[in-house]
């Protein structure tokens, strides 16, 4: 006999899914956002460890999942099939109220195909960039997603006409962004004028195409500022000690003053002049701290020539995709070498007209974002699916 047909009440269950560090950062305060309003919903799924943090029994591990590019992925696909069937036959079995998918595309479209079909429904927290790589999914995904959480303003329009629910909550970055512009500043291990952030990625294969190009354009810039310091921004402690494997094993000779940390990034772009960021979340997070930036791209070589064929977006920076024009430089794979991003970044530590170009378009960029609250909006729509 099941526990509703003796009577007994069921628990309220949701099962999330984050495989990446911004995604369990974001998701993480999707589920404190839920729980202020909902105490008695239970969170499991896969996930890092914020989202242990807010109380999400984890199945699997984030820090397992997170790759970038097809190549990758290849490489690891037996454990990517263990993980997505070993999480099919959970949701199966415990049946919850829904499953909530945040970002990570690869694996998550492949899951709402599979919980759809169960008569569960899903909620995609994070759009899947479907309207820069394709666009031709998107009426799939309107038949296997019953609510679509945006946090781009530009988003909803994409999916106009589909009969998908979707709703604009606004950048969760933002609450974090000003929360940190109003704490104290905190010390960085390492000083010097002006401060430069290099923020390589949140992946080890990110860091590792993307940290030696960085660390060798810091020496070119240095050329310029003697006085410089250069601060490598990690998401974790991990990641932090992978970056000084790298560079001090790196051939080519890097800046004298240097420094890393991990899990202050705000923090470090909050002090620093100027950065080179790999595209992705850390651009959102630069440009909220008002910190112009180059940004770098670089991923393996097959990955590179399928996104040629995929992407249709003119620019691979977020910001540039909000501002609808290029608001800071990009350079992406050959492109991306150590003289062309410092040249590009060289302006942009002085007072020059190209620094104030780069800081009015930030500026529209952050307004774009919306005004904060993005997590508690989120958990009301995901209130309306479950209640």
């Amino acid at each position: 006999m099941s526990t509703a047909e003796a009577g007994m009440a069921v628990e309220p269950h949701i099962v999330i899914i984050a495989g990446e560090v911004s995604g369990d950062m974001h998701a993480a305060a999707l589920v404190r956002a839920v729980g202020r309003k909902r105490p008695d919903i239970r969170f499991s799924g896969i996930g890092g460890d914020e989202m242990a943090a807010a109380g999400v029994e984890l199945r699997h591990h984030a820090r397992d999942m997170a790759v970038v590019g097809f190549a990758e992925v290849l490489r690891r696909i037996v454990f990517f099939r263990r993980v997505f069937h070993d999480t099919v036959r959970y949701v199966w079995e415990t049946r919850p109220q829904a499953v909530v998918l945040v970002d990570y595309p690869g694996f998550n479209m492949r899951l709402a195909a599979k919980v759809h079909a169960m008569g569960i429904r899903v909620i995609y927290y994070i759009c899947p960039q479907v309207w820069a790589w394709n666009r031709s999914r998107i009426p799939r995904m309107a038949r296997i997603v019953d609510r679509l959480i945006t946090i781009f303003p530009f988003e909803e329009e994409y999916f106009s006409g589909t009969g998908m629910k979707v709703g604009f909550a606004g950048h969760p970055l933002v609450d974090e962004a000003h929360r940190a512009l109003t704490a104290p500043a905190a010390e960085l291990p390492c000083g010097g004028d002006p401060l430069v952030a290099l923020l390589p990625g949140s992946r080890p294969g990110e860091i590792e195409r993307i940290l030696p190009v960085m660390w060798a354009a810091a020496a070119a810039i240095e050329q310029s500022y003697p006085a410089a310091a250069f601060v490598i921004a990690s998401p974790t402690a991990d990641m932090a000690a992978l970056a000084r494997r790298l560079v001090d094993g790196c051939n080519t000779g890097g800046p004298e003053r240097w420094c890393t940390v991990s899990g202050s990034t705000r923090d470090v772009l909050r002090r620093s002049r100027a950065a080179l960021v790999a595209s992705g979340t850390a651009t959102i997070e630069a440009s909220l701290m008002l910190c112009p930036m180059v940004v770098a791209y670089r991923v393996a070589a097959l990955t590179y020539l399928a996104a040629r064929f995929l992407v249709r977006v003119k620019h691979i920076a977020m910001v540039n995709i909000v501002a609808g024009k290029q608001v800071c430089p990009e350079f992406v794979q050959g492109a991306a070498r150590p003289r062309a991003l410092a040249a590009a970044l060289l302006p942009l530590l002085e007072k020059s007209p190209a620094r104030n170009e780069v800081m009015r378009g930030l500026e529209r960029v952050n307004a774009a974002l919306g005004t904060g609250g993005a997590a508690e909006r989120a958990a009301e729509m995901v209130l309306e699916e479950v209640s």
